[in-house]
Parts: C-alpha cells; structure tokens; sequence
C-alpha cells in the first residue's frame, strides 16, 4: 500500500459499522487523541526548569523528521551537547543516502539552538564535515555536529515559543486565502545569514502548477517501487498500542483527515484500508499542493554534503516555526527530491535535478527539501515522540 495511496484514499470512508464498534474505538485510541505516554513530550517539555542542558533535549526532540522516525541521539554534559544520528532509524529506499535524514538532524539542531539562548546559554556549533553515502549496513549512531554551551542572555522569541505548537498539516488549504506578502519576505530573509542555503518561493499559479506537475508524476513513480513502499510503510503506524510502543512514525490523528474519517481510519482492518487506498481520488495529491497559495523550495551547494543537509534542516525548521507563530500552516512535498536520490540510485539519468533546476533557474543551487504552505481548512494533530531516556547516550 502505497503512504500518498493511502494517506488521499482514507478520506474516501465516512462511515464504518462494525460489531463491537464502540470497544474497537476505545481499543483504537478513537476516543483519546494526542493522548498516552507517546505525546507527553509535547506538553512536559518545560516541565523539568531545572534540567539543565537536557532542556535543551525536550525542544529537540519535538522537532521534524522524514516519516517521524527521529533519528537522532544526544550526548549531553553540563557543558556540551554532541548531536547523533541513528543510520538504523531510515526509510530505506525512499531514502538511500540518508539525505533527509540529516536535514531531520539539522531541525531537531535548530530546535536546540533556539532552546538553548531561552535557557541562558551561549551555544557555539561545530558541525563535523563529510559526504553522504549509501545507508551502512552496520547501523551505528555517527556524530554530526557538538554545541558548546557556555552562560549567556535568556533571548526567547517567537520561533521558541511555536516550538510546542508545529505540527505537520496534511489537510486541505484554502486556495481563496493568499499568504500576506509580509510573511513571504519574512520566509525568504531567513537565509540571509546562510551561504550555503537558499529558499525560492512560489506564488504564481503558473509557476505552482509546475512544480506540482513535477511532484505528482514523481509520487507516482517513486511509490511504484516496492522497496520504497516496504521502507515508507515501515513507519505507519495504524494500531493504537504500536502508536505508545514505539512513539515514532506517521499515525491517522496526523494524516490531515476530518475527525469522523480519522475514527474510521483507526478501526478499519488492513484489507479494508487496501480498498480505500485503491480507489481515492485520482489527482487527491495535486489538488492538495494546488490548494496551497505557496510552493518553497530550500537549494544547496552540494545536495550530498553534510554540513549542507545540516544547514538546510535548520531552515526548514525555522520556517516551519515561523509560519506557525504568524498562524500559517505547512508540509514537506519532497517526491521530486527523492526521486533525484532514486535515479542516482539506480544509475539512472538525473530527469528531476534537470526538472526542478530549469524551475530554479540558477545552476548554482540543487533542489533539496520541497514544500507548501498556507491556511489550513483542520487543525494540524501531533505526531508520537520518543522520550528523553531513549535518546540520550
């Protein structure tokens, strides 16, 4: 079953009843939302004032990553916090270099950092340099980047405070409703201080339809590979106790579905989400990066270095919280990114660099992490989080 199948094809079932219904929705979670130990992170995350460094931890964590799978690791001193990933928290072929893995890292860094000035420290990062290579087969946590810590001026702002409040909206937007030009030149002064980095945003119809294009005929290409569908459905997470095992992964409450269609999501057998996966709308996934008013995407030098992967997690991040403190909404859309990984992969001729370079028009910046934003027509819901004793070393 293919994750873009099966996310627009749930929407398709409105109404389930079954024997023993209202068990089976207890059973489910229908009936407890954003509740359990998997979403405590997102409300004890200042709980503990006097934690020190590991505060800094609790904002990390709540940050983005491909498919949830929060892949990172900290090791943390009074003085010092070394950032880890995880090789064996990936999607597998979806992402064969571990590419949007390390832009995860570089969110869950920008998290930090801003923890870090509204807790009193003065951070300084050393990010450790290299290239990014194929998933290696022994899964062992490698360092990508350690922060000094040394005392400085609380400095809390508006990106800090939405920390709690990003979530990922995979609902509908309202195509009627443009995002005020003020925002957009917000959005694109944040990688004023960043020369590896740079943000193109899109607002014309004309230029939006393309990229959409662009995207939709990758989602279909990159999910027909059954390897990338085995790696994706890997972290989809359906059963309600798998949801507060694992605490990780994409879950119905975060599919962007309205409440009834949620509920039926969560009591509907395997086989039956199969059929309404098969039979959703058939172009349900441009209409959703068409209702959006803006398409970003965040370029690099080197789509394989890793200070650059770093770099540009860090400005989706902080896009992303920017949007949610000035009530705008957003989702990553990156198919025609990974499906740039996949042709490499498979020695294949580079068919998306070309597509999205020639919607770039500067050979001097690669396409990394693409994206839509907007206002949303549902509330965005959260997603599971990992607590602190399972990622610190």
């Amino acid at each position: 079953m293919q994750r873009r199948s099966f996310l627009k094809g749930a929407g398709v079932v409105t109404v389930a009843v079954v024997g023993g219904g209202v068990w089976r929705a207890y059973d489910q979670g229908v009936f407890s939302v954003g509740g359990g130990p998997a979403y405590e992170p997102w409300k004890d995350w200042l709980k503990d004032s006097d934690d020190g460094a590991l505060a800094l931890v609790r904002a990390a964590i709540l940050a983005a990553s491909p498919h949830n799978t929060q892949p990172w690791l900290f090791k943390v001193t009074n003085s010092s916090i070394e950032l880890y990933i995880d090789t064996n928290r990936n999607v597998g072929a979806l992402d064969p270099y571990l590419r949007e893995e390390h832009i995860g890292m570089g969110c869950a860094l920008e998290n930090l950092m801003l923890a870090a000035a509204a807790n009193g420290y003065q951070a300084i990062v050393t990010l450790s340099p290299g290239k990014l290579g194929p998933i290696p087969a022994e899964a062992k946590p490698q360092l990508l980047a350690r922060v000094d810590l040394a005392t400085g001026n609380r400095e809390k702002g508006e990106l800090y405070d939405a920390i709690p409040r990003r979530h990922t909206n995979r609902s509908a937007y309202i195509s009627q409703k443009p995002i005020p030009p003020q925002f957009v030149d917000a959005l694109s002064r944040l990688t004023s201080d960043e020369p590896d980095v740079k943000m193109f945003l899109f607002t014309a119809d004309a230029d939006r339809k393309k990229i959409v294009e662009i995207s939709s005929a990758a989602n279909s290409e990159i999910y027909s590979d059954p390897d990338v569908t085995r790696g994706s459905e890997r972290w989809i997470r359906i059963n309600w106790r798998s949801i507060q095992k694992f605490r990780d992964g994409l879950t119905p409450d975060a599919f962007g579905q309205p409440p009834i269609a949620t509920a039926v999501i969560k009591m509907m057998p395997s086989r039956m989400l199969q059929w309404a996966a098969s039979r959703g709308p058939k172009n349900g996934y441009s209409d959703l990066m068409l209702s959006a008013p803006l398409i970003g995407i965040i370029a690099v030098h080197d789509r394989y270095d890793r200070e650059h992967c770093l770099h540009a997690g860090r400005i989706w991040q902080r896009g992303h919280l920017l949007a949610t403190a000035r009530g705008v909404a957003g989702r990553p859309c990156n198919e025609a990114a990974e499906m740039i990984d996949h042709e490499k992969a498979l020695g294949k001729p580079p068919l998306r660099a070309g597509l999205l370079g020639k919607v770039l028009g500067d050979a001097a910046w690669q396409p990394t992490f693409v994206f839509y934003m907007g206002y949303p027509t549902l509330a965005a819901g959260a997603s599971p989080r990992r607590p602190i004793k399972d990622v610190v070393l």
